[in-house]
């Protein structure tokens, strides 16, 4: 049997109306959950909803529902390292995290998955193992995302805590001190921290660069 034109159109047309409709309530319950973590003026609701989207589609999380989030798009001397319950609806961490050296002073713009750049990589991570490192108490990362993130094992882009990532830091030279690419955190919290995230749960680092919006999978799925 032998479908019309105007009957193929008109499917492709309701598919799309179907597809709209179903992104609407998407966003919906999104803006809705960004509203009952009370992330209003701590998170822009754009990086909240890039952030839940993209974890959405990580097939392989744990079941401890927390995402955590980096805004590289504020400056260092901003708290802008989140974790969240998903599940309780609660921001339950706040604070500094360094950027990579080569990445920028007090903003993060440049970023790489090369080894050795000294740059931080953006995008969609698995936290993974935890270990005894140079810096202590370490988490390592596993990058989601094909010539983006993918090297950070490689590249040991890990999550460890640093005397440099501190008020007094920011009092003495007006910046956070920068990591070799790593998203270091205060020295105080990062052990609480990495407990609380390790073992695969998500992690999504983001800066306004057009690039990563560009080529990134689970941003243009």
């Amino acid at each position: 049997m032998q479908i019309s034109g105007k009957i193929l159109i008109a499917i492709f047309i309701f598919h799309l109306i179907g597809l709209s409709d179903y992104q609407k309530s998407e966003k919906s319950d999104i803006h809705q959950l960004w509203l009952d973590c009370k992330l209003e003026g701590v998170i822009d609701f754009k990086i909240f909803n890039f952030a839940v989207l993209g974890y959405k589609r990580i097939d392989n999380l744990n079941k401890k529902n927390i995402l955590t989030l980096i805004d590289y798009s504020k400056p260092s001397t901003a708290k802008r390292f989140f974790v969240i319950d998903l599940e309780n609806k609660k921001l339950i961490y706040r604070c500094y995290v360094a950027h990579g050296k080569n990445s920028g002073e007090n903003y993060a713009k440049s970023f790489s998955n090369t080894m050795e750049s000294l740059k931080s990589s953006l995008g969609f991570y698995l936290t993974a193992e935890t270990y005894a490192g140079e810096h202590g108490y370490t988490l390592r990362l596993d990058g989601l995302e094909k010539g983006i993130n993918d090297n950070a094992r490689k590249r040991e882009i890990v999550i460890h805590g640093a005397d440099y990532v501190s008020e007094e830091f920011i009092k003495k030279y007006g910046i956070i001190g920068r990591s070799w690419g790593c998203p270091a955190l205060p020295q105080d919290i990062s052990k609480e921290i990495i407990n609380k995230i390790y073992g695969g749960s998500c992690l999504f680092i983001y800066a306004d660069d057009e690039s990563y919006k560009a080529n990134s999978v689970f941003l243009n799925n």
